[in-house]
């Protein structure tokens, strides 16, 4: 059972394993979205995400029960990582099923932890039946539905209670439900006023469809930033958890996840993945109307985000947040026409990024050509600011 004494037990165990990660405050993204934010920082922690205080929970007590024995989990990611590493503290053999398509950093950090990796499929669903053909040979470690696993998340909890006793929210990212169940389950039993919020992948909405239904149910999922959190089920003893100590669970759409992602980076200078900016993303997507002027705790639950992935995140959060603006203008080909526009544009105090000339495009006259340009600027109404002085001064702007 889920209870006080048992989180502060499996607390003082993750002690020696599992850092206290800091809480940091964010006046400037509390001014943004109109609440004191504390920003509970797991990016920070050993792995680079929470999954580590489940992980080594579970395989502590498989280790005194049964000392060598093997173990096989399923992941994208940060619980094959909690997995391996947690595997190697202890002695145990760990086997773990990835999706073919997981990052190749993330399959490289889980390697280079000592475990065995075997790719299949397209899912963590698909890895998880995998992961369950190996047992009884193999302890099925589940990411997410497992006592043990949720004790050791819900340590979370206790910690932000202790370095912020005034905390009025907490806002977890919510996936299968073991970090949001643990870690409310934590604060309701220290601080019943906390209100505790849950925050999913408009994509892979599975707590909140679990929540109308009032059982575990699985939808269809696509792919989403925050692929920690794409899980089309939520379990079976978290799914009890939410519904008791959960005041709210709200979805987030695709550009709110990039554009938190995005402020994390430059304003904190986080790195951050799509599942850890879910809480960011809810306050940007205005899905937390009752969280302004509160004090407000968002969870940060991991930083493991592909490198490849965060510069195309970058560049269209920049180009969503209307700082990158893409246009054309179809100019007469002759000397200096091209001059002409690039100096109003520098005018405009725009810096430009990429210039393509076409002389070739499809339906122009002979005696013009297309110029398409990528400028730098400081926001949607700089873009169109700078829209306009071109109009003024004869270039039709055709936005791309």
């Amino acid at each position: 059972m889920i209870f006080l004494q048992n989180i502060e037990k499996m607390r003082r165990l993750l002690g020696p394993v599992a850092f206290h990660t800091p809480l940091a405050p964010s006046p400037h993204l509390g001014n943004l979205v109109g609440a004191e934010v504390f920003l509970k920082l797991e990016n920070l922690q050993r792995t680079g995400s929470f999954k580590i205080r489940g992980a080594y929970a579970r395989l502590h007590r498989l280790a005194q029960e049964r000392p060598g024995a093997g173990v096989v989990a399923a992941s994208a990611g940060n619980h094959a990582q909690g997995v391996a590493v947690s595997a190697r503290l202890l002695g145990l053999k760990a086997v773990i099923f990835m999706p073919v398509g997981v990052s190749l950093s993330k399959r490289e950090a889980t390697v280079a932890s000592g475990a065995e990796i075997r790719l299949k499929g397209e899912s963590v669903a698909e890895c998880l039946e995998a992961a369950r053909a190996l047992t009884p040979e193999l302890t099925l470690i589940h990411p997410y539905d497992d006592e043990q696993v949720i004790l050791g998340q819900a340590s979370l909890g206790l910690e932000i209670l202790e370095d912020l006793p005034q905390v009025q929210a907490v806002v977890v990212p919510v996936g299968g439900g073991g970090l949001i169940g643990g870690v409310a389950a934590a604060i309701k039993a220290k601080a019943p006023s906390v209100r505790v919020v849950g925050v999913e992948p408009s994509l892979a909405a599975s707590a909140a469809a679990a929540l109308r239904e009032g059982r575990p149910v699985t939808v269809a999922t696509e792919p989403t930033l925050a692929d920690g959190a794409c899980i089309s089920r939520v379990g079976e003893l978290t799914l009890p958890l939410i519904q008791r100590y959960v005041d709210d669970m709200v979805q987030v759409a695709e550009e709110h996840i990039a554009q938190a992602m995005l402020l994390l980076l430059e304003r904190r200078r986080i790195v951050v993945e799509g599942a850890g900016a879910l809480g960011l993303a809810a306050f940007l997507a205005e899905a937390v109307p009752a969280l302004r002027g509160k004090r407000v705790v968002l969870l940060i639950s991991g930083g493991n985000v592909d490198s490849n992935l965060l510069g195309r995140i970058i560049d269209q959060g920049l180009v969503r947040s209307g700082r990158i603006y893409r246009f054309s203008v179809v100019l007469p080909d002759r000397p200096g026409a091209l001059a002409g526009l690039l100096t109003q544009v520098a005018a405009a105090q725009a810096n430009v990024l990429h210039i393509s000339h076409d002389r070739l495009a499809k339906g122009l006259p002979p005696r013009q050509s297309r110029v398409s340009l990528e400028i730098e600027t400081r926001g949607f109404a700089h873009a169109q600011e700078v829209a306009a002085g071109l109009e003024t001064k004869g270039y039709p702007v055709q936005p791309e």
